[in-house]
Formats: C-alpha cells, sequence, structure tokens
C-alpha cells in the first residue's frame, strides 16, 4: 500500500460499471468470444457458465444484516477498483456480492472493473504468489484514489482449497469443479465475512 494515487480519475472513469462489464460479456459470446486476448471454446463456454452464475447470484445474494448495516454506515466514500476477466470462474462468484454490498452503501461505495489483460500495470501491484489471479478487488479513498484496503482472489477457505488441488496436480475441469462445488455450498457467505472484516476496517480510526 502506497500514499500515492492507484490511477489516474480519467482512468477510473473509464472503467467499466457492471452494467456495462455484463454488456461487454453478452456481446463478445454473441460473437463466440470471451475478454482478454486468449480465445478458444473451453474459454468461451467458461465464459457462458459465468453468466449464468452471475445472474443467479445477481437475484439470489442476500446480504447478512451486518453486513448490510456496515456498508450503509461506512463512514466516508470509496470507489472499489475490481481487477477481473469475463471468463474467471471465480469472478462470477464474488461480483455479484460486491455489487450487492454496494448497493446496500447508498452510494458510499462505487464499483469500477477493469480487464486484467488490458490492465498489466495494475494488475502487477495485486499479484497473489506472483500469479495475476482475479478477482482482486482494491479499495480507494474516493477523494484521492488512494488504496485503503485489498482483497481477493478468494475467500481464505477457497484460497486454501485452492492450493491443496493445486498441489495434488489435478487436472484443471477437477480443480474447478472442486471449487465450484464449495462456492455452491458455501452460498457466499465465506465471502461477506470477509468483506464484513474489510468494512469494520473501514469503520476504524487507523482506516479512516
Amino acid at each position: 500500500m502506497t500514499a500515492e494515487p492507484v490511477l489516474t480519475p480519467a482512468r477510473l472513469a473509464a472503467a467499466y460499471s457492471y452494467a456495462t462489464y455484463r454488456q461487454l460479456i453478452d456481446n463478445l459470446l454473441a460473437e463466440g468470444r470471451t475478454t482478454g486476448p486468449n480465445q478458444s471454446e473451453s474459454l468461451t463456454h467458461y465464459t457462458q457458465l459465468n453468466v449464468q452464475r452471475m445472474e443467479r447470484l445477481d437475484k439470489t445474494t442476500k446480504l447478512l444484516p451486518e453486513l448490510a448495516t456496515a456498508a450503509a454506515q461506512v463512514p466516508g466514500h470509496y470507489e472499489w477498483l475490481v481487477i477481473t476477466e469475463g471468463w474467471c470462474g471465480d469472478a462470477a462468484q464474488i461480483v455479484p456480492v460486491l455489487e450487492a454490498v454496494a448497493r446496500a452503501s447508498g452510494g458510499r461505495i462505487r464499483t469500477h472493473y477493469l480487464l486484467r489483460d488490458e490492465n498489466p500495470d495494475l494488475m502487477d501491484r495485486y499479484l497473489t504468489r506472483g500469479g495475476r489471479a482475479i478477482p482482486k478487488l482494491v479499495v480507494l479513498a474516493a477523494d484521492t484514489l488512494i488504496e485503503v484496503a485489498e482483497w481477493g482472489p478468494r475467500p481464505v477457505i477457497a484460497q486454501t482449497l485452492y492450493w491443496e488441488l493445486k498441489n495434488q496436480h489435478l487436472p484443471y475441469e477437477d480443480l474447478a469443479t472442486a471449487l465450484h462445488t464449495w462456492y455452491a455450498k458455501d452460498k457466499t457467505r465465506s465471502t461477506q465475512q470477509e468483506l464484513l472484516a474489510l468494512l469494520r476496517r473501514l469503520h476504524s480510526p487507523a482506516a479512516a
């Protein structure tokens, strides 16, 4: 974390809203494509699944009462910068929850989406074990665009599971299936609990 703005106001303004991010994905799928420079049938298939996941979670995500309250009462205003891609399954499981928190904030939190592979300079500031794991949430003070917190790419329990499976050298399909099974059973609870902890840090004098 530095005392310098993470990005310029112009660059933030050029980021996607959730609605335009979703529209971009839909438009690309209509062309048989996905976001990013790498294109394949498998990535397009993952993207189609992710649209279904986001649509379902947009409709079914119900915030924990304490998380909704913390969002509504968060001091000050924040820009939530989300680094993501349409083909990323973890992003599909998480970004609807970020949007639900932003809505609950009553305008105190605004979300902005940037694509990982179009913004390598930003992504490389938030590597996970040296890798460009997404989604990545960077919380910026609205008046300065200085980072005050960051989160991602997964809840801690899911991240631990990921590395356990990775170390077993499972085929990607098996690893992805195990992760999405975990997300389905968890029902966004772990993501919400960690976002609640993040908001509580913003409530503390040290984070103000």
